[in-house]
């Protein structure tokens, strides 16, 4: 061998910087996809919590009627800070969702793939595992996110105006935090925890299987038009597509859990007021409201969801593909 020849760089190294990155770009990118979309999730939130357990008679006045209203309204009378309600929260919150999926995801695929076909996945793509990684690393973030999210929750459902489920009125994050930390401690902090990591294992493990299927399709079928999976317009299409579905998915989900979120504590303090647990959250909203109840919010959800995906991928691809150049 000559004295010359470049050692080999430890495949370790590569691949914690690799983890590194994946990460970096999709902290940056969901910060950034969020600061967009916030308004839409504010609306959402609004929406879901109306009408909760149809405590109001059916002809009783609604401040929110749909989205164009709800948005027109709160913009009218609460202004741009009202609209972005909850922002700061929100960015912890998809920094911990986000950079753990996106960070974790080729990792935990690889994990998978390698136990069940012992190869990495590349090369390969097999959907059942995909989703499996996708559903583990959605559950892990949302585990760890999970206070920013109870909070932002309760920020954006707060309202002088039109006020739609239990108000908590925190001064900021802050005052949020230590609020739920003096009343309940961690228990507090991570009341409706498990209603988020079914949220977000149900929207992870659909959302980051199908991208990577439908940039691999898309990139094979326009081939001719010059598009390669690390093409800009392959993620914009990519991620537009998969918008819809995700959306159609999680939605119930995510009903659940931002009414899991809002309840005040129970008696006890330990508890919600009016949920034990997600399971009779749902049991509880169709047998009041109807089935679908548990779209609530779907237009708005999906107006947040679809700019937020395509943004969000869009964003980490171009991240990735800088730092694989300059690191």
């Amino acid at each position: 061998m000559s004295t010359l020849e470049t050692p080999a760089v430890p495949r370790a190294v590569s691949a914690q910087s690799n983890v590194f990155l994946a990460w970096l770009a999709g902290s940056l990118a969901s910060c950034g996809a969020v600061t967009f979309t916030n308004p839409f999730e504010v609306v959402k939130t609004r929406l879901q919590l109306q009408g909760e357990l149809a405590r109001a008679a059916p002809s009783a006045p609604r401040a929110y009627h749909n989205v164009a209203q709800a948005f027109w309204v709160i913009g009218k009378n609460e202004g741009l800070r009202g609209l972005q309600k909850g922002l700061g929260p929100g960015y912890m919150y998809q920094i911990m969702l986000n950079g753990t999926r996106l960070g974790f995801y080729e990792p935990a695929k690889n994990a998978l793939y390698s136990a069940f076909t012992g190869r990495p996945s590349a090369g390969q793509s097999i959907m059942a595992l995909n989703v499996a990684a996708g559903g583990l690393c959605g559950v892990a973030g949302a585990a760890l996110g999970s206070p920013f999210f109870l909070v932002k929750t309760r920020m954006q459902s707060a309202s002088s105006f039109a006020a739609v489920g239990h108000q908590h009125n925190y001064a900021s994050s802050l005052d949020g935090l230590r609020r739920i930390w003096r009343a309940g401690g961690v228990r507090g902090l991570y009341r409706g925890m498990d209603a988020a990591m079914m949220r977000a294992g149900a929207g992870s493990s659909v959302q980051l299987a199908t991208y990577d299927h439908f940039k691999a399709y898309i990139a094979r079928t326009l081939a001719h038009r010059g598009l390669t999976d690390n093409s800009a317009y392959t993620h914009f299409l990519a991620s537009m597509g998969i918008g819809f579905f995700v959306c159609l998915v999680m939605n119930p989900f995510d009903v659940v859990s931002t009414r899991m979120y809002n309840q005040k504590a129970g008696a006890a303090g330990h508890a919600g007021a009016l949920y034990r647990n997600p399971l009779q959250c749902f049991y509880k909203t169709v047998a009041s409201e109807g089935f679908f109840s548990l779209y609530k919010g779907f237009l708005a959800h999906y107006l947040r969801l679809g700019p937020h995906t395509i943004l969000m991928f869009v964003f980490a691809e171009q991240i990735k593909a800088l730092g694989a150049r300059y690191m």
